[in-house]
């Protein structure tokens, strides 16, 4: 207690009264996760304006042995960023750091401090004529840097990849202090290890990141929206095939909702309109894209592959958005999902992939199987077909109590989606990253070698293990 008083002291000193807090009040919002799954405590909030401060924090808790967790928008869905409940811990707040430094035309380039916020970076992007080329349903809150630390996916990945695609550098905090300076851009570089992606979905294990280097894209032209009615996930398998064929330089996104989804979403969102006048089981989100200069043939390939897909029975009914308020109606649709389940009572979410050819097949098998075993459950899975990623939720039956149920039968059914994720050759975190919350089911299922490395990598960059403790790696058994 004496030592975290010292710590205290020393750390107001450095960072002043705006860049530390013990405030009860001020730390509360920051102790808990965005789904409200894990609680914690820490000695204090500290909130650097910039790398030299957040250097200068971290060589203070190297010193004292004090453990940082580092956080960014607090938007993430695995526990990554939330203290254990020993509250030896300090939350490192990145959210200060909000600078856009540079934007480069020419070179599509943009730097910027992890404090940004996506939305943010998305408009700024904009007003030079282009994009970047991640989004998803939290960019309101989702930070750079988390994004960055959690190797972030989105609605987008099916043409653009995850965010370790969209990263050209990095500046990063290592646990001695020391700062890490790789913002620079090289097309070629051979000199050794590549450290940027080292640091790429580390969650914060190995390095706080403070910058990085990002790519931007042209901005569109035009984009074409559509909803399609479907009898079944292998037929949206099938049609992505056809579109990826068809339209290969165009196509942006292509998602999945199974009739149960839209169901939910229709009810929680009292405004909200179904695409189409008759219901399927599955339906399919596609977002077709074109540069300023061929906006014009953009909507006439989309529509004649949709018509190509009717006449072959491949599809049932399609509509394509008349306009951009249309296309948003759309895809408020899919990203309402999550909400609108929550509103129904409690579930386990599985954030999954298996390869991309048999993700229907997984589907297909994996749904009835979890429901006749778990009794009372409803199955359901949506997102991102196109990269073998889906959210694989597993509703709770009807009168289940709201955290009993997922520390009881819930972790039950998430070990057994994940055995069989594993038997599939996928992976248990396709895009949310492992945080906390599924460590110890990585350390269960995860490569023994794979662990190995990643402990032996731990510990030469991090030897007190004081960076985001509990976090990903998993423990030696």
């Amino acid at each position: 207690m004496e030592s975290h008083t010292q710590f205290v002291a020393e750390a107001v000193e450095l960072l002043g009264p705006r860049g530390f807090t013990c405030d009860p009040d001020l730390l509360e919002p920051w102790l808990s996760d965005w789904r409200g799954r894990f609680h914690g405590k820490a000695l204090g909030l500290a909130s650097p304006a910039n790398r030299e401060e957040v250097s200068a924090f971290v060589t203070l808790c190297s010193k004292h042995r004090v453990p940082i967790v580092p956080q960014g928008g607090n938007s993430g869905m695995s526990g990554g960023a939330t203290p254990d409940e020993q509250g030896s811990s300090v939350v490192l707040s990145l959210r200060r750091m909000n600078t856009i430094r540079s934007i480069d035309t020419g070179s599509r380039q943009v730097v910027c401090d992890a404090g940004v916020i996506l939305q943010t970076l998305h408009e700024e992007a904009e007003r030079h004529g282009l994009r970047f080329p991640l989004t998803l349903g939290g960019k309101g809150s989702a930070t750079i840097g988390g994004l960055i630390s959690t190797n972030a996916g989105g609605t987008q990945v099916l043409r653009h990849g995850t965010m370790r695609a969209q990263v050209l550098g990095i500046e990063a905090v290592l646990a001695n202090g020391e700062i890490f300076d790789g913002l620079t851009v090289l097309k070629k570089d051979n000199r050794g290890f590549d450290l940027k992606q080292l640091l790429i979905g580390s969650e914060g294990t190995l390095g706080i990141v403070t910058a990085a280097t990002l790519r931007l894209l042209p901005a569109i032209g035009d984009r074409v929206v559509a909803w399609v009615g479907l009898e079944s996930v292998g037929d949206a398998r099938k049609l992505l095939i056809q579109c990826e064929a068809e339209t290969t330089d165009e196509l942006e996104g292509f998602e999945v909702v199974p009739a149960h989804c839209l169901e939910s979403v229709l009810a929680h969102l009292p405004d909200a309109r179904a695409p189409l006048d008759e219901r399927y089981p599955w339906n399919a989100l596609i977002e077709w894209v074109a540069p300023p200069r061929r906006t014009a043939e953009l909507r006439d390939k989309a529509e004649q592959t949709l018509a190509s897909a009717i006449e072959s029975d491949l599809a049932k009914d399609a509509v394509i958005a008349a306009n951009e308020a249309q296309a948003e109606a759309f895809w408020q649709l899919r990203d309402s999902i999550a909400p609108a389940e929550r509103e129904i009572g409690p579930a386990m979410q599985h954030d999954i992939s298996v390869p991309v050819d048999r993700m229907p097949d997984f589907i297909q098998a994996a749904i009835p199987d979890v429901e006749a075993r778990f009794a009372g459950t409803t199955g359901v899975a949506f997102g991102h077909l196109g990269d073998g990623n889906v959210h694989f939720h597993v509703l709770a039956p009807k009168g289940a109590t709201r955290g009993e149920w997922e520390e009881s039968d819930g972790k039950s059914i998430s070990r057994h989606v994940h055995n069989l994720v594993t038997e599939w050759g996928g992976s248990i975190s396709a895009e949310h990253g492992i945080g906390q919350m599924k460590r110890d089911e990585l350390g269960r299922l995860g490569d023994p070698v794979a662990l190995g490395i990643m402990r032996s990598i731990k510990l030469a960059l991090d030897p007190q293990s004081l960076l985001n403790p509990g976090k990903l790696v998993p423990l030696a058994s």
